[in-house]
């Protein structure tokens, strides 16, 4: 059975029962530079696959970058501050969802896609895996260089891969790597109306 990371819980104490895998993921910007094998991969993707949407559209999509020749089309949209960490990665993974359908807008569609990127992260942790989601790119860039049709949004870049030592980052991001708190629960849950604590 899974385990709350000992190091994580000291700074992420839970003031309920819930599974171990939520307080385990966070991001991480040291990454091992090691393939992840395609299947574990596959099983990251395929964990996205099964989220919930409305109507069951399923309107994210996700293109992803392996090779070396891959992730080269995505470091140079990325910002300075990101493109440094991000240069280990082994896989970049840009996530943008269906904005519209046949019967016009689709409403929900970052929701969902939302939806679809939490399975992912749980899953990757399920398999030893880290994640990282990004939205600290130029996305115009990001569009053109892959071909991102126009009625599809862009959400999110994920870096995916094995957690590195933080020794590995420059100094100024090695002092931020850690997992972050949380706020607690009645300040982000109310009941009935907003601003009225759940208890």
């Amino acid at each position: 059975m899974t385990t709350v990371n000992a190091a994580v819980a000291q700074v992420r104490p839970t003031a309920h029962d819930i599974d171990p895998i939520n307080v385990n993921r966070w991001s991480p910007r040291s990454f091992l530079n090691k393939e992840v094998p395609e299947e574990v991969l596959l099983s990251v993707l395929e964990a996205a696959r099964f989220a919930p949407s409305a109507f069951n559209f399923q309107p994210w999509r996700f293109i992803v970058a392996r090779t070396q020749e891959e992730r080269a089309k995505f470091l140079p949209f990325l910002i300075d501050f990101n493109r440094a960490w991000c240069e280990n990665v082994p896989v970049l993974i840009l996530i943008v969802s269906q904005s519209s359908s046949d019967n016009g807008p689709f409403p929900s569609h970052a929701f969902d896609a939302g939806a679809a990127w939490g399975a992912l992260a749980h899953e990757a942790v399920r398999k030893g895996l880290v994640t990282h989601a990004m939205t600290g790119f130029d996305f115009d860039k990001a569009r053109e260089a892959l071909n991102v049709p126009e009625e599809y949004a862009i959400q999110a870049l994920v870096a995916l891969g094995y957690q590195g030592e933080k020794e590995a980052l420059p100094e100024a991001m090695a002092e931020r790597e850690g997992p972050s708190p949380r706020r607690p629960l009645e300040q982000s849950v109310f009941k009935g109306v907003f601003g009225q604590p759940i208890k």
